[in-house]
C-alpha cells in the first residue's frame, strides 16, 4: 500500500480520485494553503468554497481557526494529524446544509500543484435510516474506505473491521505494539483481559446499546493495558455497515487519547480543589481534598492529621487522627470518623520523614498490618483493596498530614502518571489547608483565652448560681461572648453577660478587657452605681479606648431581702432580654418599655435601670443570642423555643446547673458561640437594705 507523503519516489496525488468519495476531501497547496480541490461530499458537508482562495479566506467561520493552524503545522513538519473528537459546523456559509458534526484529519501530500495538505472530514451526524445506509454500502463506499485507510495509516490509530459474530481484523495495525499482546481474531473473554477491570462492564454496555436494533454509532472511552505495563485511555469509534436493514459488519478505529484525557482530568480535579477554600474547619477542608480525588484517581481516600507541631515534637510514639474519608459508590460503607488518635505505623513514619509518596501493592484484601489503624485495615480487607498510596501533605516545610489512597475491588495498582497527578492535586491545596489550620490555631487560642477568663461562679448564700459557655459548631464563630458573676462584700451579687461584634482572637481579647473593667466598676462601692450607671461608665471608657466596635450587654445587681426574696435591678444595652421563670406563673422575658442602644454606639446616651423582685424558686436567666438565633428563622421564634425548653427543664426538677447545660445542648448546628448564666433564690438570706420595703 502506497503511503501518501510527498517524499522522493512517491507518485504525485491525483485529487480527482476522490470525486465520488463519500467522505469530504479538500486539497490545499503552498505555504498560504491555496484551495485547489474540493469534492462533492465536501460541498455537501460545508457548502461551496472559492477555488484558488487562501484557506484563511475560504474558511471564515469562528471555529475554523484550529483547522488553519493544523494546516500550517502539517505543511511545516510534514506529519499527519487528526481530530478524533467531534467538531461542529453551524452551516453559516452560503449553500451549507446547516448544523453538522464531523471529524477530520490532515496529511502532507504532493500533487500537480506542488506540496500541500490533504484534509479528509467524516460526517458523524446521526445516521440515516436503514434504506440510506443500504445505499451507502455501494462499491463506492468500499473504495472510499480503502482511501481513508491509506490516509489513516499516517497517524497513530488502529483501524479495524468486525463482524456481528465477533470476528475482528485489523485494517491499520498497531494493536500488538500498543498492548504487547498478540492480535486475537475474535472478541472474547481473553481479549477483554486487556481492558481495565472497572471499564469492562461499561465497554460491553456501550457496545450492546450500539448494536441494538436499529444499530447506531458506537463510541466508548476505556483503559487498555499497554506493553509498558500500565493502563492508558483509548477511545473506540465505529459505524455499522447495513445491508437490508441488518448490520453485516462494523468499521471502527481506536486511538490513544491518554494525554487529552489526563489534561481534562487535571483541569477538573484542580477546579474541584477550589471547593476547599470554602471549608470552615480543618476536617471539612481535608474532606474536600479527599472528595476531589475520588473516584477519578483512586477508589477511596482517607486523610490522617498529625498533631501540632508534627513529627519533630517531643518523645513518645507519633500519632495521627483520621479526619476525612471518602470512597466511591459500590464499595462498603466507611467506618465513622471517631476523632480518635492512632499510633502511626513504621511505613507511614518513613513517608512523613522522607516527605516522599510510597506505593504498596499486595494481594487482594490483604493489606499489610500497621500501615493504617486497625479500623481502616478491616475496611480495606472487606473492600478487597489491592494497593495503598501514602502521600505526605506538606505545608510551610512541615508535614501536617498524610493521605492514604486505596485501590479497591481488585483494582490494578495506580500507574506513575496517576501517582504524579495525585501528588499534584494534594500539592495544590496547600494554601487553603494552611488557612484552615491557621484558623483552627486562632480558634484554639481564642477559646483558651475565653475559657481562662470565664471563671467559675461564686458560692452565694441563699441562692443557686450557675453558668455555662459553649463554643460554636463552626470554626470561625468563637471569641465574642462572655458572662460574669461577682459576690460583693455587702452580700449582693452582680451578674453580667455580653456579646462583642466579631468572632476571632481580637473579639476574645476585647471581651477580656471589657469584662475586667465592668468588674472593677461594679466592685468599687466607694461610689455606688446603679446597673445603668455602671453600663454608661463602661460605655464611655470602651468608646474612648476604642476597645470594640459594638457590644451588647445586660448588667444586673441582685440584693438579698426578707423572706428569701432578692431584688433584681438591671440595665440592658441592646442585648436579648432576661428570661424569668417564676414559680407561680408562665415564663416571661423582662423587657423594658423601649430597647436601648448597644455600647460603643452613643456613649453619652442615658440608660435605664429596671427592677423586679425574685422569690424563692424563681429563676432568672441571662443568655447570649447564640442560644436563640437559628439561621433562616425569626429571633422571636428562638426566644419562644428558649422559654419552652427552660420551663420544661424547671418543671422536670432540674438544678440550675443542669438547666443551663441542657439549654446549650438543645441548640443544633450552632453557628455562634453561646453563654448562659442563671440565678435562683433558695432560702432566707439576710434583710432588705434600708429604703426597700
Amino acid at each position: 500500500m502506497t503511503r501518501i507523503g510527498g517524499t522522493a519516489g512517491v507518485p504525485e496525488l491525483e485529487p480527482e480520485v476522490f470525486d465520488d468519495a463519500i467522505v469530504a476531501v479538500s486539497l490545499t497547496a503552498g505555504p498560504d494553503h491555496r484551495l485547489v480541490y474540493l469534492n462533492d461530499a465536501f460541498r455537501k458537508l460545508f457548502g461551496p468554497r472559492d477555488i484558488g482562495a487562501r484557506a484563511a479566506d475560504a474558511f471564515t467561520e469562528p471555529n475554523a481557526a484550529p483547522f488553519i493552524v493544523m494546516l500550517d503545522q502539517v505543511y511545516a513538519d510534514r506529519i499527519a494529524r487528526q481530530v478524533t473528537s467531534p467538531r461542529t459546523t453551524e452551516g453559516t456559509a452560503p449553500g451549507a446544509p446547516g448544523r453538522r458534526h464531523f471529524m477530520y484529519s490532515a496529511s502532507p501530500v504532493v500533487s500537480r500543484y506542488g506540496a500541500g495538505v490533504l484534509a479528509v472530514a467524516v460526517d458523524t451526524t446521526a445516521q440515516v435510516d436503514a434504506t440510506e445506509r443500504a445505499e451507502e454500502l455501494s462499491e463506492e463506499r468500499h473504495r472510499a474506505l480503502r482511501r481513508y485507510e491509506a490516509l489513516m495509516s499516517a497517524v497513530t490509530q488502529i483501524v479495524w473491521l468486525m463482524k456481528p459474530n465477533g470476528e475482528i481484523s485489523e485494517l491499520v495495525g498497531g494493536f500488538e505494539e500498543f498492548t504487547g499482546r498478540p492480535w486475537r481474531p475474535m472478541i472474547d473473554t481473553d481479549w477483554l483481559e486487556g481492558v481495565h477491570p472497572h471499564d469492562r462492564g461499561h465497554l460491553l454496555r456501550a457496545w450492546e446499546e450500539a448494536a441494538a436494533d436499529p444499530p447506531s454509532f458506537f463510541v466508548c472511552t476505556f483503559r487498555l493495558h499497554t506493553a509498558s505495563g500500565e493502563y492508558r485511555h483509548v477511545q473506540s469509534r465505529a459505524v455499522p455497515i447495513v445491508r437490508g436493514g441488518v448490520a453485516v459488519e462494523w468499521i471502527g478505529a481506536t486511538a490513544d487519547i491518554e494525554d487529552q484525557w489526563r489534561n481534562r482530568l487535571r483541569e477538573r480535579l484542580l477546579a474541584r480543589v477550589a471547593t476547599v477554600t470554602a471549608a470552615d474547619d480543618v476536617p471539612e477542608a481535608f474532606a474536600a481534598v479527599a472528595a476531589a480525588v475520588v473516584p477519578e484517581l483512586t477508589d477511596a481516600c482517607a486523610v490522617f492529621l498529625l498533631p501540632v507541631p508534627g513529627p519533630s515534637g517531643g518523645g513518645g510514639p507519633l500519632t495521627a487522627t483520621r479526619v476525612a474519608a471518602v470512597a466511591r459508590p459500590g464499595l462498603p460503607e466507611l467506618p465513622p470518623l471517631a476523632n480518635q488518635t492512632h499510633t502511626v505505623g513504621l511505613i507511614a513514619q518513613q513517608v512523613i520523614e522522607s516527605r516522599r509518596p510510597r506505593l504498596l501493592v499486595f494481594p487482594s484484601g490483604r493489606p499489610p498490618a500497621g500501615v493504617v489503624p486497625e479500623v481502616s485495615l478491616s475496611w480495606l480487607r472487606t473492600a478487597r483493596a489491592t494497593s495503598l498510596t501514602l502521600v505526605p501533605i506538606v505545608i510551610d516545610s512541615a508535614v501536617v498530614a498524610f493521605a492514604c489512597a486505596a485501590g479497591c475491588a481488585d483494582s490494578p495498582p495506580p500507574g506513575p502518571a496517576d501517582q504524579e497527578l495525585l501528588g499534584e492535586v494534594l500539592h495544590e491545596v496547600r494554601e487553603p489547608l494552611r488557612q484552615a489550620l491557621e484558623l483552627q490555631r486562632t480558634r484554639h487560642t481564642a477559646l483558651t483565652l475565653q475559657r481562662a477568663l470565664l471563671t467559675p461562679t461564686p458560692r452565694v448564700p441563699g441562692a443557686e448560681l450557675a453558668a455555662h459557655y459553649q463554643p460554636a459548631s463552626r470554626t470561625a464563630e468563637i471569641g465574642g461572648d462572655w458572662y460574669d458573676a461577682l459576690l460583693l462584700p455587702d452580700g449582693s451579687v452582680t451578674l453580667s453577660i455580653g456579646d462583642i461584634a466579631g468572632h476571632d482572637l481580637d473579639a476574645a481579647t476585647s471581651m477580656s478587657q471589657l469584662r475586667s473593667m465592668l468588674r472593677v466598676i461594679a466592685f468599687d462601692q466607694s461610689m455606688p452605681h446603679t446597673p445603668a450607671e455602671s453600663l454608661a461608665q463602661l460605655d464611655r471608657v470602651a468608646d474612648g479606648l476604642a476597645i470594640a466596635p459594638l457590644v451588647t450587654a445586660v448588667h444586673a445587681s441582685l440584693t438579698p431581702g426578707r423572706g428569701g426574696r432578692w431584688h433584681a435591678a438591671w440595665a440592658n444595652a441592646g442585648h436579648p432580654p432576661p428570661l424569668l421563670l417564676p414559680v407561680g406563673g408562665p415564663p416571661r422575658f423582662l423587657e423594658g418599655t423601649a430597647a436601648e442602644l448597644p455600647l460603643c454606639v452613643a456613649p453619652t446616651t442615658v440608660r435605664t435601670t429596671w427592677h423586679h423582685d425574685l422569690h424563692t424558686g424563681d429563676t432568672l436567666l441571662l443568655y447570649t443570642d447564640g442560644l436563640i438565633e437559628v439561621p433562616g428563622t425569626d429571633l422571636a421564634d428562638g426566644m419562644r423555643r428558649l422559654a419552652l425548653r427552660a420551663e420544661a427543664g424547671r418543671t422536670a426538677g432540674m438544678s440550675l446547673t443542669e438547666l443551663c447545660a441542657q439549654l446549650l445542648a438543645a441548640v443544633e448546628d450552632r453557628r455562634d458561640d453561646a453563654a448562659v448564666i442563671g440565678f435562683r433564690p433558695t432560702a432566707v438570706a439576710g434583710v432588705w437594705p434600708a429604703g426597700w420595703t
